[in-house]
């Protein structure tokens, strides 16, 4: 498959379709952050992917060699006003998260390391993920002044109430092989050429699969959610409010000064 282009300054998302198999990569130059324009190109990639007919699989990746994702952007997140700008902030993670999850076809998921809040909520909101060993995880939010509360629950659904609430109220680091034992990733693999072979592999395979019996499979797995649309969007009313304190607003750029 052809290389994507370069990232941009202001973020970037891509995709290149080739053999049934849709590649898609997003970025930010700030560890591949969440920028409101990213999100939104992202959640509509998606879903226009999912539409096609010449598209089995979705194979989801990041730029770079550094952090899979930072989660929001802070710069953004600082930026907010009013709470319906704060509201609209976190529908961007919502609009992904439906996309991905109402897709017709699965998602694969490539995680080449760390993963930060809304981050998680990408990997959960995945079919299968395949990481590196190095590829750790957190659930930062509470410790900015917030909550995972758009993310949440894709992350539960995947990992389990008593993994979610440990992630959500504990912000700290877990490990890939946590990530691993809880569901979050379906595989980890030692290195990066290991990654790449392994999710390529892994997509060829999908693609050549009935795609009747995938996209069954991909509706079976999703089974329950259909009150998704209206609790998200309640749980970014959420979010837009909290960011708006000034404990929040004071934990944000302690936070991001580090």
């Amino acid at each position: 498959m052809a290389e994507h282009p370069p990232i941009d300054p202001a973020g970037s998302v891509s995709a290149l379709v080739a053999d049934g198999i849709a590649d898609v990569c997003f970025g930010h130059p700030k560890s591949n952050s969440l920028p409101a324009s990213v999100l939104r190109s992202l959640a509509n990639e998606i879903r226009q992917l999912g539409e096609r007919p010449d598209v089995r699989v979705i194979v989801l990746r990041s730029y770079g060699l550094g952090a899979f994702c930072a989660g929001a952007s802070f710069d953004e997140l600082v930026a907010i006003r009013d709470a319906a700008g704060g509201k609209e902030f976190f529908m961007g993670f919502v609009r992904v998260i439906l996309a991905m999850t109402r897709c017709r076809v699965p998602i694969v998921t490539r995680v080449h390391g760390k993963v930060v809040g809304g981050g998680v909520g990408i990997v959960a909101a995945s079919d299968y993920a395949l990481a590196t060993e190095t590829a750790a995880l957190r659930l930062s939010e509470l410790a900015v002044g917030i909550g995972p509360f758009v993310v949440g629950p894709a992350i539960e659904r995947k990992a389990g109430t008593g993994a979610f609430s440990a992630m959500a109220l504990d912000a700290d680091w877990r490990s890939a092989a946590w990530g691993n034992q809880h569901g979050l990733y379906s595989r980890l693999m030692e290195n990066l050429n290991a990654l790449d072979s392994a999710v390529a592999s892994f997509a060829q395979r999908l693609a050549k699969s009935n795609p009747e019996a995938t996209a069954l499979i991909k509706r079976a797995t999703w089974a329950g959610t259909d009150d998704w649309p209206t609790l998200l969007e309640e749980r970014a009313a959420t979010s837009g409010r909290l960011v708006l304190s000034d404990y929040t607003k004071q934990s944000i750029a302690a936070f991001s000064a580090r």
